[in-house]
Formats: C-alpha cells, structure tokens, sequence
C-alpha cells in the first residue's frame, strides 16, 4: 500500500534527521536517475529511495521501513538482471555511496563494503596481486553476484565467490547489526553462500584473497558457427581433463560492425572458447594452445593482460539503463553432444544480435565443496546453460523473452534435477525455480529466514517464505 502523502512528509522527516546520506521520494530532482537500474526493462517506483553513506543509515533506513509496514529492496551494483534491487511501493536502501575495499595483504582478506562493485574489489586487490573470485563484468555489485553464488574466471582453482566469503555484518529486519561468521551466528554466514538477499543487507564482507596476476593468460579464440560443432566438441572433452586450470565459457554471439573482426565476419553467428589461466604465463600459453587450434578462426584475443583489464572486456557489451534484458540459465548434468547441438540452434535463433548464450564448464574448484557446506548445496553437475536475451526496442520484449524461455525449456530435458542459477532467473516471475534450486536446503533455509525476517521484510529477490 502506497504511504498516504500527508503522512509521508512528517515520517520522512524523522529519517532525514541524522543521516548521513540522501532520502529521496517521487519529485525530488535526483529521484528518477536514482531508481535506474541496469537492466533497462525494469521501471519501477518506490516510496522512498534512502541512499546509505554508513552503516548507521542502513539501520536508520530498515527501521523506518519496519515502523511503516513497508518493504524493503537492496541496491548494491543494481546488475541483478531481474532488477530486485528496486521495488513499487516500498522502500529502496541504495549502497551506491558505500563502495569502499580495504585489503590486509599479509591475511589476504579483503573487506567490501555492501555497494562495493568487481572494479572496486580488484583496484584494491591487484594492487598486491590478490584476487577473489568475481563475476565476467567489473560493474556488478559484489554483493548480489556473491549471495546467490558467484561464477567467474577463477572458478576452476578457488570455487565460488561464496566459497571465499569468510564473514559478513548484516543489517536484519529488525534494524539490528549481525554479525555472521565460522564462530558468530554461523547458521546465517551458512544462508548468505547462496541464498541470496533473503536475510538482511550484507554493508561489509569479508573475502579470502589469493595470489593472482597481475598479469594473466586471457584465453579467447573465437570461431564461426557455420564451421559446425567440432571445435566444442574437441573444447568440451579437452577442458574435462584441465578442469581446475580451465574453468571456461563458450560464448555464442553475434559479430559485430567492427574493425576488430574480419569485414567477412560482420552480422555472423560465432561463438568464443573463454578462460583466464594464472599463474605461470609460459605454461599457461601452452594450456591453451590447443583451443586456438581447433579448426578455422575468426580471430583470436588470446594473450597476455592485466587480470583487472580482463574482468572490464565484457563491460561494454550491455551498457547501464540502456539495454533491455532477459537471462534464465540452468544446470546441467552433463554436456553431450545434443545439447551442444540445441545451444547452437537456439543461439542461431535469438532474434536480437545483442543476445548472447553459453555453456560454462564448473570447475573443480566448485565441484570440491561438499554441498552441505553451503546454501548453493549440490554441486554435482557438470555444466550450466545461459540464455541471455538483450536488445534495445521495447517493441521487440515478447519476441526477445520468448527465444530465452523457449531456449530454456529444450535444454530443460538435459537439466539437473531442475535445478537453476538464481542470478539469472528471468525477471524472477517462476516461483518454483526457487525451491528446486535449493533442493534438500530450502527447508532449512525457511527456517534461518524466519529467524532473521520473520515478516519477509526482504522480499525482492528470489524469495524464501520464512517457515511457519
């Protein structure tokens, strides 16, 4: 329900006084930029938008929700494909302003605050020559990708981001600060690797760092998909064997207008063979040899780069609030050849030249975390799928949704136990996707959720009813 006008403004008062960042409701000159998400689909107007510059504004903002009934999204990098980050008719805490990363080198833990992005995460890491493991897109917030688990480059050696979450402070519904780790409030820390913003406002965490570049081997040879499926059949099978140095993506696209690509190439359907190998650049070269030599390139990016260059390559391919945005991926129990097959016709079929699709392989790294350890819980598939509409005319939304869910659903009969990544949902309107993707966990987590929001104060996400 809508806050009557007449009371908003005494009420708004009260939260304005004392604090430290901006509260902004509809009319107020910074109102409309502030609600921009990344994904240009998402419109959406809140009752107040409180953009934290401390972790006392975050509290100040959750009580006020709490004492108004109303509530409560969590902005952090607003990447989040469904656009969870803001809500209708509630209350939208912004940690934008909130994006500071300390890092203690001689622990090798990195501690970032709630609205912290990749970018922040690895100006202050590579520094020291220290990663954890982020996302593909230095633009997404750390706490979003992380909470629902966290696929990256550096999967194959050190998991999951969640699998180096070592401690959070959350902010629970009840304003209160909580502190979550091994040895304070572990049923929580357990919660946050993987079930997302379901419990509270993560406004720092606390990362395990590990050696990494500053230079690294960038592997991406890229190949026409008219050739045929060879080269991902010949990737697949060699990658089976290097899974903890190759944690990798085949990226399905289309080539555009560009000078980098070969005139010949323009507007045809490609896919890239992607990686990040570290630790020694020579032996790392010879790794991923064989890949660029798979049958006929289009062109070939590999080589030597900066680590924190390579987490920005992908920045660019979907600007902020510009393009229109569609994602559902789900697992996969293995990758056989007919599946490779149907990714290829599914991605001959995207509508949109924007859109991209892949096949990621786990890793070993992910595989080698018990699945109790974590809310993620099972990680015994092998692979997962991302249908990933984007375009840019609204006229053209049915089309473009319609492709990404129909892409889902062929590759559904190759799925794990109907088991999907909850970063990419769709626009989070499947509420069964939720249950099956926790599997045996889900009951346990409704029970911590209770706990934590009994009222379901958190809702945006991909929700978990609190127990009872």
């Amino acid at each position: 329900m809508e806050v009557p006008m007449d009371t908003q403004t005494t009420t708004i008062d009260e939260l304005k006084s004392g604090f430290s960042g901006d509260v902004l409701v509809p009319g107020d000159p910074a109102y409309d930029e502030a609600r921009q998400v990344w994904n240009a689909m998402i419109d959406r107007r809140p009752t107040l938008i409180a953009r934290c510059e401390s972790t006392e504004d975050v509290m100040a903002a959750v009580r006020f929700a709490s004492d108004k009934g109303l509530p409560v999204s969590i902005r952090g990098g607003g990447h989040n494909v469904a656009g969870h980050a803001v809500c209708d008719t509630g209350v939208m805490v912004d940690l934008s302003k909130m994006r500071s990363v300390r890092v203690d080198p001689d622990k090798r833990i990195a501690y970032a605050d709630g609205g912290a992005t990749w970018a922040d995460m690895d100006a202050a890491t590579q520094v020291f020559g220290l990663a954890t493991p982020g996302g593909l897109i230095s633009e997404t917030g750390v706490a979003g990708l992380t909470l629902s688990g966290g696929f990256g480059y550096l999967r194959g050696q050190h998991g999951l981001s969640i699998d180096n979450l070592l401690a959070a402070d959350v902010v629970t519904a009840d304003g209160r600060l909580t502190r979550a780790s091994a040895t304070e409030n572990p049923d929580l820390l357990w919660a946050l690797k993987g079930g997302g913003g379901n419990f509270g406002i993560v406004v720092r965490f606390e990362f395990a760092l590990h050696p990494v570049g500053p230079e690294v081997f960038f592997v991406a040879p890229i190949y026409a998909m008219e050739d045929g499926p060879g080269p991902i059949r010949a990737w697949r099978d060699y990658i089976s064997q290097h899974d903890e140095a190759l944690a990798m993506i085949c990226e399905f696209s289309t080539v555009p207008e560009d000078d980098e690509f070969p005139q010949q190439y323009w507007g045809k359907k490609v896919f890239a063979l992607v990686a990040v190998v570290t630790g020694d650049l020579d032996a790392a070269e010879e790794l991923a040899r064989p890949l660029r030599e798979l049958g006929p390139l289009v062109t070939d990016f590999s080589g030597r780069m900066p680590y924190a260059e390579v987490q920005r390559l992908f920045d660019a391919q979907t600007p902020f609030a510009t393009m229109r945005c569609y994602w559902k991926a789900l697992y996969l129990a293995d990758l056989p050849d007919e599946m490779i097959d149907l990714a290829m016709a599914n991605a001959k079929a995207a509508p949109s030249p924007n859109t991209i699709s892949s096949l990621w392989n786990m890793g070993h790294g992910v595989r080698a975390v018990a699945a109790e350890a974590t809310a993620f819980g099972d990680r015994s598939m092998g692979w997962m799928y991302s249908a990933d509409g984007v375009w840019a005319d609204a006229a053209d939304d049915a089309a473009n949704i319609a492709w990404a869910r129909a892409s889902w659903l062929k590759a559904e009969p190759f799925g794990h136990e109907g088991r999907a990544y909850l970063n990419f949902p769709g626009h989070g309107e499947d509420d069964t996707l939720t249950r099956a993707a926790f599997g045996d966990g889900y009951d346990r987590l409704a029970r911590i959720k209770a706990q934590y929001d009994p009222h379901n104060m958190f809702r945006f996400n991909q929700n978990i009813t609190p127990a009872g």
